[in-house]
């Protein structure tokens, strides 16, 4: 039974790497409630899984002149979904990064054009909560918010990994919420 499954995927990889859009059709239907459920289990977004799941296998029938599927189609497919996934993880966060630094930008910007009496005030709030951080912390938080370095410049200058320098950021910027709450909107 393994054996006859084996050649199908043979011969519907075979076929979809000639163009033939048969081939295509049954690997779509074959494929895609699994494929979907999986990055569901992933995502918990139904609007999300359904994307990532379609660009997989729009994806497959683009490139499926230079396919080479050295595993199983199936493995082949969860594999690429996930890597699907990831990808989109990983412009979540870049988006977050960005916004995260036009909302510093923000606060600088406000600096230089509000009130002087009331901004010094916060101002000297934000300087203060700053040199209560830990020392190390307080340093890649100045190198990251200040001087605006990426964090694997900064892993660089300071000898740790960037994964330390996110979790810096990420305690500093804690920190400094529960502290100066009135530079987070």
């Amino acid at each position: 039974m393994k054996k006859d499954s084996q050649n199908i995927e043979k011969l519907l990889i075979q076929g979809l790497t000639d163009g033939n859009q048969d081939s295509y059709k049954i690997i779509f239907d074959q494929y895609y409630s699994w494929l979907y459920n999986y990055v569901y289990k992933l995502s918990n977004n139904s609007s999300l899984s359904e994307d990532l799941v379609q660009n997989v296998l729009l994806r497959l029938w683009e490139k499926k002149s230079t396919l080479r599927i050295t595993s199983s189609l199936k493995n082949y497919l969860f594999r690429a979904c996930h890597n699907e996934f990831l990808m989109h993880l990983r412009q979540q966060k870049k988006e977050y990064d960005a916004l995260d630094s036009l909302r510093w930008e923000a606060i600088f910007e406000m600096y230089n054009s509000e009130e002087e009496n009331q901004l010094d005030s916060d101002w000297l709030k934000l300087e203060k909560a700053i040199e209560q951080l830990p020392k190390k912390c307080r340093e890649v938080f100045k190198l990251s918010r200040l001087e605006q370095k990426k964090h694997k410049e900064i892993a660089d200058i300071l000898g740790i990994s960037t994964k330390t320098v996110e979790i810096h950021i990420s305690k500093a910027l804690r920190f400094l919420k529960t502290n100066v709450s009135i530079f987070f909107f």
